[in-house]
């Protein structure tokens, strides 16, 4: 099975690509989509749902993981950054690509088995988890590949406790 991990965003998405088989992760890519604040927003969204369309086509993933979008102050950039999701959405399901989201403690508790972790903790799990050279960066990135793991855990669990 081949998942994309998303990390929502409007100036930078995150992804990770991973193949599960069995137990075993396999990362298959994982880097950023980068958009420039002075551009106007359509093309902004335009470039994101472009870019997550080449790398659906690219891996042919059965499954898109994404972190829910959590936002306590600015509601303008939470507005923004919610359209940009629904873009990175729409690139998926135009391909028939299923959804899942998860809690920020969900995918916490999943790579690194405490759901108040920290940042660093998260990113030094994936690192070991997957074993990377060094922590992706920019952070969104290592999240993505967190948001990665914690699907591919989530389905591995559900196996296991699954009615043969």
């Amino acid at each position: 099975m081949i998942i994309i991990g998303i990390d929502p965003g409007i100036a930078i998405v995150g992804y990770g690509v991973v193949k599960l088989t069995g137990n075993k992760f396999e990362v298959l890519d994982y880097g950023a989509i980068t958009t420039e604040s002075k551009m106007a927003f359509p093309n902004r969204l335009k470039i994101i749902y472009n870019k997550m369309t080449e790398i659906i086509d690219k891996y042919s993933p059965t499954d898109l993981a994404m972190e829910e979008l959590f936002f306590n102050k600015n509601v303008k950039t939470a507005i923004k950054v919610g359209q940009a999701r629904g873009v990175e959405i729409l690139a998926a399901v135009n391909k028939g690509v299923e959804i899942y989201e998860y809690t920020p403690l969900q995918i916490k508790q999943a790579v690194v088995g405490y759901g108040r972790a920290d940042k660093n903790q998260v990113q030094e799990m994936v690192k070991m988890l997957l074993n990377l050279k060094e922590i992706p960066k920019p952070d969104d990135v290592a999240d993505a590949l967190a948001v990665a793991l914690c699907h591919g855990n989530s389905l591995k669990f559900k196996e296991m406790f699954r009615m043969k």
